[in-house]
């Protein structure tokens, strides 16, 4: 009698859909970006650390883009596809990588950095609380597509929460800082916006390089403009920060972003969003020194809840 060993192959399901976990790892990124322009102002002055990290991060996206081959415009199939070691975007997505570069790799920097030579890394978080509405809001504007009540009210919630916590912090009381941080606010919410409709269609890393290569004419004028009249002091931890801002919040850590809202679309991605002020809380104290007051954990317990309501609701 023979018996035959029956095979039983059993798949493991990740309990997070992988855009989930690549916008989560984004925003991980993200979190350093305050405390690292912390770090790098210690050294070098506002327009130098704006100018410099696109600079810098045009160079990196400029290195990917020669280097990773991508299917060619007319590939045949797996075994013959013609793979471009540059492959320019289509005419038809030059005008939302113009406002990714606009966005994300010009405004955003340099107006969060001129809030950061006066406001705390604690009140500036406040930008990012507002961050995910403002997103949602604009890609829903511009795809026609409407997530649910229940979503928005999540939603709503948990950005009202988190401002309201940043606020707190700072006793409410707006400075000159505030207006740069609305400002870029609204332009990063509308380049975060297109760049998650076209990671729907392109790959995510191609977007944040091409919107960096774009914005790098502005930004290496803004550096040569910088070096000849702002004061330069090296230091390790300057460096360090410039390194991180340049490396990761400017291209890296919008390769997991773009990638994520790809995935999962823009409006449900754009809430795991309202960890990032919390996130950088906690860095703001273990990095800076700076003092959080108690109601942290309540907020984080509020921000999660809303977290977990918007990855469940029906968001596009």
């Amino acid at each position: 009698m023979e018996i035959q060993d029956s095979a039983i192959v059993i798949r493991r399901v990740s309990p997070l859909p992988n855009g989930t976990l690549f916008a989560a790892l984004g925003v991980l990124a993200f979190s350093l970006s305050f405390p690292a322009t912390q770090w790098a102002l210690e050294g070098f002055g506002p327009w130098l650390v704006a100018g410099a990290r696109g600079s810098l991060a045009a160079i990196l996206a400029l290195v990917a883009l020669l280097r990773i081959p991508t299917p060619g415009p007319h590939p045949a199939d797996a075994r013959t596809a013609v793979y471009s070691r540059l492959t320019f975007p289509a005419r038809r997505d030059v005008g939302a990588l113009l406002v990714v570069a606009a966005g994300c790799a010009i405004g955003f920097p340099l107006l969060t950095t001129f809030a950061l030579q006066t406001a705390s890394t604690a009140h500036s978080a406040v930008v990012i609380g507002a961050l995910p509405m403002a997103t949602a809001a604009i890609a829903a504007l511009r795809t026609g597509r409407h997530p649910s009540r229940v979503f928005w009210a999540a939603a709503g919630t948990g950005a009202a929460a988190v401002i309201a916590f940043t606020l707190a912090q700072n006793r409410g009381r707006p400075t000159v800082a505030d207006l740069y941080l609305f400002l870029a606010l609204l332009l990063c919410a509308a380049g975060y916006a297109e760049g998650g409709r076209l990671s729907a269609r392109m790959p995510g890393w191609r977007v944040i390089a091409w919107g960096v290569v774009f914005a790098a004419p502005v930004n290496l004028a803004v550096t040569a403009v910088a070096l000849a009249v702002e004061p330069v002091h090296v230091t390790a931890k300057a460096v360090a920060g410039l390194a991180y801002l340049a490396a990761v919040s400017q291209f890296g850590g919008f390769v997991l972003w773009y990638r994520g809202m790809g995935e999962i679309g823009v409006a449900r991605a754009s809430q795991l969003q309202l960890a990032q002020p919390l996130l950088t809380l906690a860095w703001a104290v273990l990095l800076l020194g700076e003092h959080v007051g108690a109601t942290v954990p309540l907020t984080a317990l509020v921000v999660l809840g809303c977290i977990v309501v918007t990855q469940r609701a029906r968001a596009d």
